[in-house]
């Protein structure tokens, strides 16, 4: 066998393993990456609720643009009040508003909750409070699904759907390119296991 032979012949294994990865392993991780995913198509509602962790403001964006094409007059917005003294949910209005949207159409919702299980138990509160049934639901495409879930098990009959906002730092069919999507992917599949596991 010639030098040149054998150098094909040791380099076949590890190319042909490489394929195989390819081919199997990236839809496996596509596949756990849009399993996170389960946003549904927006519906006219009585409100639209925004839910907390926006840092980036895609959720209140998302929620303000479904307003202005009037699939609901009201955007409710779910903030903690831990933020320097501010409200999440006043720091998440004034950024839409500053956008252009108008400050009337918003109404804050200021809590406590350290869980989006505790969350939705606020939001489900607040709105049988306001006689509100049927509402939309926004937060980030890769926390749809815990969300929904959650909400099946809080809202007690109540009309909703999910609305995915998209976001910067997670795809679900290449999550696994970035660190910053790595760990938003890591996390969420973290809580949907303690939310299955009722921690």
């Amino acid at each position: 066998m010639s030098w040149r032979a054998g150098t094909v012949y040791w380099l076949l294994p590890p190319v042909l393993l490489f394929l195989i990865g390819v081919l199997v392993f990236k839809p496996c991780l596509r596949a756990l990456g849009g399993f996170l995913v389960d946003g549904d198509m927006p519906a006219k509602a009585q409100a639209i609720v925004v839910l907390a962790g926006d840092a980036s403001g895609e959720r209140i964006r998302k929620g303000a643009e479904l307003m202005r094409d009037g699939f609901a007059p009201l955007v409710i917005v779910s903030g903690p009040d831990r933020y320097y003294g501010r409200s999440e949910a006043e720091l998440a209005i004034e950024f839409a508003v500053r956008a252009g949207f108008p400050a009337s159409s918003f109404k804050p919702l200021v809590h406590r909750a350290d869980s989006t299980r505790e969350e939705a138990r606020a939001v489900c509160e607040f709105l049988r409070a306001e006689g509100i049934t049927r509402f939309l639901v926004v937060t980030s495409n890769f926390h749809t699904r815990r969300v929904k879930r959650v909400y099946r098990s809080v809202a007690q009959g109540a009309g909703f759907r999910v609305i995915a906002a998209p976001v910067w730092n997670f795809s679900p069919g290449t999550w696994w390119m970035s660190r910053s999507s790595r760990k938003v992917f890591c996390m969420e599949w973290l809580k949907t296991f303690a939310d299955w596991l009722g921690i």
